[in-house]
């Protein structure tokens, strides 16, 4: 399984790559299409920050950050092995953005952020939504699940 999460984490960080590809390729910085009226449209923005363009120009802090966060969990994914789908799941989704985004900062010093909804302020991109969605799916895993794996894998040892 971890070698799946890997995979898929990388292929989301290639879909990604390109979404940006085509935001960057055909559309102007600031401009805007309308998807669906005023509620959700494409707005092509260069962030050199995070949320809200908090900690502008501090690229090599997130670089860093980035790359030791990928790297534990990657660590932990292949050294701890859970037997669950949803910790896979969840790991792939946070590596794939993890990565799409580090991508944007090591060769451009700034994300491509292009996805924007009216009830939610900050102009984001598939891979913002990728981590997130990760992170929350990651909680709900550590919160109800994972000690349910721990007590299944001490009764099977116990077993032998």
């Amino acid at each position: 399984m971890p070698y799946i999460a890997l995979a898929i984490g990388v292929a989301l960080a290639g879909i990604d790559q390109l979404f940006k590809y085509l935001i960057t390729s055909n559309m102007l910085q600031g401009e805007e299409i309308k998807v669906f009226g005023d509620v959700f449209k494409i707005t092509y923005v260069k962030n050199d920050g995070v949320a809200f363009g908090m900690f502008s120009g501090m690229q090599w802090i997130f670089i860093v950050l980035t790359v030791i966060m990928l790297g534990v969990i990657i660590f932990y994914m292949f050294k701890k092995r859970p037997d669950s789908k949803l910790f896979y799941f969840s790991v792939a989704l946070i590596v794939g953005g993890g990565l799409g985004n580090l991508v944007d900062r090591v060769i451009y010093r700034y994300v491509v952020d292009y996805l924007s909804l009216s009830f939610f302020p900050p102009v984001c991109n598939f891979a913002d939504y990728c981590i997130t969605i990760g992170v929350v799916i990651l909680a709900v895993y550590l919160v109800f699940f994972s000690d349910k794996d721990k007590k299944e894998k001490l009764k099977e040892h116990a077993d032998d």
